[in-house]
């Protein structure tokens, strides 16, 4: 009698996910068929729902009924489940502030949760899916830096490390573009103090990115348009030292020894305290 019963229960909730699975096909979704409230249906039920809502690509649904099972049953463990969801959902949404959201209240209610690694990256990633074209603001940027290296530091045996690893290393350089741009902005207009300004945060700041041997070049160009022939020097010498089989050191040179110069460093500019960490390995 026990075993039958059993069997009418699991019949009675597969029953009800189906039911609950075309629920938006006969009416409003936050209702069920037959105009039932969505506290008719069990946690598991609405959960399923969301995942339905998934496989038919419908994040929008999705992220709803997850955040229904979050709402009607928040301390059972299917809450847990679906808030984790949740946040996946908004993120294939493209709804990246409220994915934060969801995210960072995982993080905040279940911090030793197995999943936490998770939350963690989908919050750094809805601010890195958001990252602008390198002319904007690099606000989010910075705040994709800081939540990915949150991953990194904190889960760093996780699944997800790698990946934050390789994502903090493109918005890094990102940043180091954005400062490039700059750059070069007032070097073609011959503000040559404010283009060596920034320059010099690629080479003192950004030194790991693709833009350093350019930022070297550029700062040659920038010095010697000045008549300031020791820093130029100097910046060809780093060239040398760490970048000799780049365009951009081979262009340097010419530049240098078309005035009578030659790389050499002088330890008495800050480029010289560049080039002495650099020979002491200290260039990281």
């Amino acid at each position: 009698m026990a075993g039958g019963r059993s069997r009418i229960v699991l019949i009675g909730a597969t029953v009800g996910a189906l039911a609950l699975a075309g629920c938006s096909e006969n009416g409003p979704r936050d209702r069920g068929p037959g105009g039932q409230p969505m506290e008719a249906f069990t946690a598991e039920q609405i959960f399923e729902r969301g995942e339905y809502e998934l496989s038919k690509n419908d994040p929008d649904d999705a992220a709803f009924y997850f955040s229904e099972v979050e709402r009607l049953y928040p301390y059972s463990d299917w809450a847990k489940r679906a808030l984790i969801m949740q946040a996946y959902a908004f993120h294939k949404d493209k709804a990246y502030e409220e994915s934060r959201g969801a995210a960072q209240r995982f993080i905040d209610f279940y911090p030793a949760d197995d999943d936490a690694a998770y939350a963690q990256y989908l919050l750094a990633l809805s601010y890195y899916d958001q990252i602008e074209l390198v002319g904007r603001d690099q606000g989010l940027t910075f705040q994709a830096l800081q939540a990915l290296r949150v991953v990194i530091e904190n889960y760093p045996d996780s699944e997800y490390a790698r990946s934050a690893e390789l994502k903090f290393d493109l918005a890094f350089d990102h940043l180091a573009g954005k400062e490039m741009e700059i750059g070069r902005y007032y070097l073609k207009r011959d503000h040559f103090g404010a283009a060596i300004n920034r320059f010099r945060v690629v080479v003192e700041d950004f030194q790991t990115t693709t833009h350093t041997a350019e930022a070297l070049h550029r700062l040659i160009e920038a010095y010697l348009s000045l008549g300031l022939t020791e820093e130029a020097q100097t910046a060809g010498a780093i060239l040398g030292y760490n970048f000799q089989s780049t365009d951009w050191y081979e262009d340097s040179y010419d530049l240098l020894t078309g005035q009578g110069l030659e790389p050499k460093v002088f330890k008495n500019t800050w480029l010289g305290a560049v080039y002495r960490q650099m020979v002491k390995g200290e260039w990281l």
